[in-house]
């Protein structure tokens, strides 16, 4: 099986991880999970980070952060994953579904205009599938109206707008290093701020509310969400690497390109950049041109042993989503239209130009 993707991690990586091993550095409170910690903060242009057990809690911690209440809307993309509306739901704020751009897949201005009201609180600012949305236009307008942006990192390792590097944007930060992540400890995640006082509370947050000075008395109910030592070290030796993983996607999405070139009347290929910004290509996502079709070629290339991925299924489509949500003042279409003719072919480091000749064989045969 052609895998969409599979982590292959280097010796460098395993001998971090050792290191580790050896100096007995594997719970949550060890000194390699502060030099992460460190090394994620200027890797990403932040004054603090915290390091936690996966992205999804880091978006978890982040909104909780604000205190948000049951009238406080929050922005979200219906394109996006469902972590990002849990999150929400869980502070008992009230998620707000705005739509994306159809051919970057990420949201604009005008997305987030179009459902801006006098009860907008904050925004999930997601960078989706390697690239980035109408990032500095959407800044300046929270901004000017006192938005929270709360900016979802987990697929723009290393991705950079108009030199500010993604993860830097928002009045928080959230990252996911699960396996398929361009930085990876396997599970786990950072939330990365400016702000002493949000750092303090995520420390206690991620911690059950510990302090030293009266270790077993707890004025908070947190959680007990931290990263281990042994992942700490693998993050440490993953974030050395990540130039060279964005090379590596870049090269493959380009061989890609070409390998589809002539199959423009079946498919839309991603943008290589978008606003000045280019991709980086976390996946190689395709839409079909007869969306009818997308669920048999998931089969047909399946029957050949390659795994593909669908589209992200819209956040206000979710069955899990309370009825009250569900009443949108208008539909996010463009969200909707993903789903129904996306999908997303493997890369990464497991795969060689003769797995890519195949993959595209194969596609090719489909269509003809």
């Amino acid at each position: 099986m052609i895998r969409v993707f599979e982590p292959k991690l280097s010796f460098k990586d395993k001998i971090s991880v050792l290191r580790a091993m050896q100096q007995n550095f594997i719970s949550g409170t060890s000194p390699v999970v502060q030099e992460f910690e460190s090394e994620l903060a200027s890797k990403f242009d932040r004054k603090y980070c915290v390091a936690l057990s996966n992205g999804s809690v880091a978006l978890d911690v982040a909104l909780q952060l604000y205190d948000l209440k049951k009238e406080d809307e929050v922005i979200v993309p219906s394109f996006t994953i469902i972590s990002c509306l849990s999150a929400i739901l869980r502070t008992n704020a009230t998620p707000i579904f705005c739509d994306v751009d159809i051919n970057s897949w990420n949201v604009t201005l005008e997305n987030i205009q179009k459902v801006t009201t006098k009860n907008t609180k904050a925004i999930i600012l997601v960078h989706l599938y390697g690239l980035v949305g109408e990032v500095s236009k959407i800044v300046e307008y929270c901004n000017e109206n006192n938005i929270i942006i709360i900016e979802d990192a987990a697929e723009s390792h290393g991705q950079v707008v108009e030199d500010k590097v993604c993860g830097s944007i928002g009045d928080v930060s959230t990252f996911s290093f699960y396996a398929n992540k361009h930085i990876t400890t396997g599970e786990g995640g950072a939330v990365l701020t400016d702000d002493k006082e949000h750092f303090l509370r995520l420390k206690q947050m991620v911690n059950l509310d510990f302090d030293s000075r009266k270790r077993f008395i707890h004025h908070n109910l947190y959680w007990n969400y931290r990263l281990g030592g042994l992942q700490a070290a693998l993050g440490l030796s993953q974030i050395k690497g990540l130039e060279k993983t964005i090379t590596r996607k870049i090269e493959q999405a380009n061989y890609y390109d070409q390998l589809f070139s002539d199959l423009s009347d079946y498919l839309q290929l991603p943008l290589k950049e978008y606003n000045g910004v280019r991709n980086h290509y976390w996946v190689y996502g395709i839409m079909l041109k007869n969306p009818k079709l997308k669920v048999e070629l998931i089969e047909y290339l399946l029957n050949y042993d390659i795994e593909t991925r669908p589209f992200f299924y819209p956040l206000h489509l979710q069955p899990v989503l309370p009825q009250m949500y569900k009443n949108l003042n208008f539909t996010p279409i463009v969200s909707e239209k993903l789903y129904e003719s996306g999908l997303y072919i493997p890369t990464g480091n497991h795969l060689t130009p003769k797995i890519q000749r195949y993959i595209s064989n194969k596609i090719h045969n489909f269509f003809s």
